[in-house]
């Protein structure tokens, strides 16, 4: 089985990936609430995945950044010495840790919530979500707390992934390279220019789970550009493969065990639900991709609905 973070803080050494999926959900329902609009399927459909990877898999050391983040301090550049990433949030960078890279940006708000139920990051953090100056951003960009790299919706991050894997090997460092991916991002031709180029040097150094929740912003996948098999075509790029239910924790934690032996890319296609967890949004179904309720009686019954999970989890 993979390895348990061994840095991993007495707080969320406690806690279960069902614990923690619930209370991302939570959180995110009550963001888009507040905010009158939020990328709620995603936390739906990601929060196990993401539980999974920090509680059970990934080896992280303790937070390094402050728990109330830092404000804009310009982007990384020569003449800019006070630029930072969100980096610190997945510990400090060292050769037997695991590196991680965000790659779904607009899911940001769910790493924000994952991490402040880890007790990486403070719940008051949130209050500076999507405002002007602030680092915790709506869409996240490298000094968003979690966030190393800029990617966006261009599959950028798993380039980005590659070349710190391949500079890794170089170094003789044993920690691994970790991408979290949506399925979306694989209708991108830079995604499979970056596989092939992780098979090419022999990369079994890098991680990349998919959210696989079978949406993008235009509407169902099948129905926008269908990227199946998406397993056959992983792995006539040169990866190993592993498709699994993406809410099942055991699952997902044995698909990513590590073989140091490999010299390929590891792929775990988690398939998930986009209304896991709030089987109500099946009523917004196939428009999930951004959802803001309507005022009155469907924002009225979402707030009944947190209302509802909040009490279940007291």
């Amino acid at each position: 089985m993979a390895q348990l973070s061994p840095t991993i803080n007495t707080t969320s050494a406690a806690l279960t990936v069902p614990q923690v999926a619930a209370a991302v959900r939570r959180r995110v329902l009550e963001h888009t609430l507040k905010h009158n609009g939020g990328y709620l399927s995603q936390a739906c459909s990601s929060a196990e995945i993401l539980a999974t990877l920090y509680l059970r898999v990934m080896r992280l050391g303790a937070s390094t950044a402050p728990a109330l983040p830092r404000r804009f301090a310009g982007v990384p550049a020569a003449n800019n010495p006070h630029a930072f990433t969100g980096a610190g949030y997945n510990g400090a960078k060292a050769p037997d840790l695991d590196r991680f890279i965000f790659s779904p940006v607009h899911y940001a708000l769910v790493l924000y919530s994952l991490l402040i139920e880890l007790g990486r990051l403070a719940p008051e953090a949130l209050d500076e979500f999507n405002q002007d100056g602030s680092t915790v951003e709506l869409i996240g960009a490298e000094h968003s707390p979690g966030h190393e790299v800029t990617a966006g919706s261009l599959a950028q991050a798993l380039s980005q992934a590659g070349g710190i894997a391949l500079a890794r090997r170089l170094r003789g460092e044993s920690g691994r390279v970790w991408v979290f991916m949506s399925d979306g991002e694989c209708q991108e031709g830079q995604t499979w220019e970056a596989l092939a180029a992780l098979a090419q040097h022999r990369l079994g150094n890098v991680g990349i789970v998919i959210d696989a929740n079978a949406q993008q912003c235009d509407g169902p996948m099948a129905q926008v550009m269908s990227i199946e098999p998406l397993a056959a075509r992983l792995r006539a790029f040169g990866a190993e493969v592993h498709e699994v239910d993406g809410h099942d924790p055991d699952a997902l934690e044995m698909a990513a065990t590590f073989n140091a032996a490999r010299t390929c890319p590891l792929v775990v296609i988690a398939r998930t639900d986009p209304c896991r967890g709030l089987e109500r949004l099946r009523e917004r179904a196939p428009k999930l991709h951004y959802v803001r309720f309507k005022p009155g009686a469907e924002y009225d019954t979402y707030q009944r609905l947190l209302a509802e999970l909040t009490a279940e989890a007291n």
